[in-house]
């Protein structure tokens, strides 16, 4: 298998001898571009673990890491020439899984990423997430979390936001989303919809999404 590893790190040179080493041993890498919105790099590449700095640009590696933990409990491996206890303790109390001081060898980081990728995959499965524009809907937990806030969906909400998610720049018909929400093993008429569409919109709002879902009279509903 070949991991995924998301590098969080504002150091170009440094990401750049990362990923070549990590490439050459057949993992998948990917750096970081967007410090001000870590959460929805990390929710589209879904990596298998993330290699964190403490001192970014926007918030620091703690913040991400905490952030990453609302939705997924990928590890997380902070890097950082910040290598005293206190930072250590901080780290891990954030949601890190390991902690490798800079300067650092690669190999030295190549076992660490092994060890905890031994530990975390030999008896647990990754999270499956959506993320459409910063919103991050949860698979596992039907959880849709945006901008640090997270709201709980019911069974119903949850598979109309499902399905608009994975139907992302297309209309889905209202027949489509009642057909979706009859597995779901409840009694579903077109007014049923309707109410669970509002209290959906309604929880969105919640979150900060606002106008997330367009509708489109007579065809049905969209997440452009």
């Amino acid at each position: 298998m070949a991991y995924k590893v998301l590098i969080v790190e504002d150091d170009r040179v440094i990401t750049e001898q990362i990923c070549v080493y990590l490439d050459s041993f057949g993992y998948e890498t990917k750096a970081a571009e967007d410090f001000s919105n870590v959460t929805a790099q990390f929710a589209k590449f879904q990596p298998q673990l993330v290699l964190m700095d403490i001192s970014l640009p926007y918030y620091n590696g703690y913040y991400w890491c905490r952030e990453i933990r609302k939705i997924s409990k990928v590890p997380v491996i902070f890097l950082s020439s910040a290598a005293d206890n206190l930072n250590i303790v901080m780290a891990i109390n954030y949601g890190a899984d390991d902690f490798l001081a800079k300067p650092f060898d690669l190999s030295v980081l190549s076992a660490k990423m092994q060890a905890v990728l031994r530990r975390t995959y030999d008896f647990g499965g990754q999270t499956s997430l959506l993320e459409h524009r910063g919103a991050v809907l949860n698979l596992d937990n039907t959880t849709v979390t945006y901008s640090g806030t997270t709201v709980e969906l019911t069974k119903n909400e949850f598979r109309i936001l499902q399905t608009l998610l994975e139907n992302k720049g297309r209309t889905v018909s209202r027949d489509t989303l009642m057909t979706r929400l009859w597995e779901s093993d409840s009694f579903i008429d077109d007014n049923t919809l309707t109410v669970n569409m509002t209290r959906l919109r309604r929880k969105l709002e919640q979150a900060g999404l606002y106008d997330f879902i367009t509708t489109k009279k007579g065809m049905g509903y969209l997440v452009e």
